[in-house]
């Protein structure tokens, strides 16, 4: 067992989910990064070749966990099946139905990952379940499979948070920006101009990292569980730049706000 808060960030292979892992090492976590063809993990960290297709290897994920550390701070749901042809402006039906993946590997995954997180979490005396999502859960982005992904998650988070109350474990939603991935760099090479201009208004893949490492350390982490956050509105509340001293944008106006989730619970 080590002496560090512990948390799981799954989909970590890359983009923002390696980010987020790199980000969480920076500021003491020991972090197993989980995806199917990691290699390699942050400094301090564990990488795990997991494929979240398969129930069984996130059980033993979290059975190693548990294991090796006794429990758990913090779970990242990251993981996503992003197809190759998610962009574009053609119908649904002139799309790959391979699409539809993402509710298995980006929707059910992360119920499975939570799940086996749950008992690890409740042990400790304060936990965090996060959970990556987009405004695509309030507005067209990508078409609907994208969506009701997003908005699942969403949901998700909120009804978790209900079950979770009075165990000192959180969750959250948090909607991530325009992110300056390795994919999307790539997609301006030989445009500079271009990529600087975007960047201006994008997060570095490290960004919810920061924000979510400060999220679990705030006193009033409680009050904040069950609701979709904005990443960019959180780096506000807690006083948190970008790379460079850049502070995104929120999007709030532009692409929509969060749905308040019902007080009322039917059991």
């Amino acid at each position: 067992m080590t002496g560090g808060p512990v948390a799981v960030v799954t989909g970590a292979s890359r983009g923002a989910g390696r980010g987020i892992a790199a980000a969480l090492s920076r500021h003491g976590w020991r972090v197993y990064a989980t995806g199917r063809t990691i290699s390699q993990a942050p400094p301090g960290g564990v990488a795990v070749r997991v494929d979240h297709a398969d129930d069984d290897a996130v059980a033993e994920l979290f059975a190693r966990v548990d294991s090796a550390e006794g429990g758990l701070d913090l779970l990242v749901n990251n993981a996503a099946v992003v197809h190759d042809e998610l962009t574009g402006s053609k119908p649904f039906w002139e799309k790959p139905v391979g699409l539809g993946d993402v509710l298995d590997v980006g929707l059910r995954s992360a119920y499975v990952a939570s799940w086996h997180a749950a008992p690890l979490l409740v042990r400790r005396e304060r936990g965090l379940i996060a959970f990556t999502s987009s405004p695509g859960s309030v507005c067209y982005m990508h078409g609907p499979a994208y969506g009701a992904q997003k908005a699942g998650i969403d949901k998700m988070a909120a009804d978790m948070a209900v079950d979770f109350r009075g165990t000192g474990v959180a969750c959250v939603s948090i909607w991530m920006g325009i992110l300056l991935t390795e994919r999307f760099r790539a997609a301006f090479d030989g445009h500079p101009e271009a990529l600087a201009k975007t960047a201006a208004h994008a997060e570095t893949p490290e960004f919810t990292g920061h924000l979510i490492d400060a999220l679990y350390r705030d006193p009033d982490l409680a009050d904040l569980s069950g609701h979709t956050l904005i990443g960019a509105e959180l780096a506000q509340r807690y006083g948190i730049t970008d790379e460079d001293g850049r502070r995104p944008p929120s999007h709030r106006e532009m692409l929509g706000e969060p749905r308040e989730p019902s007080a009322v619970v039917i059991r």
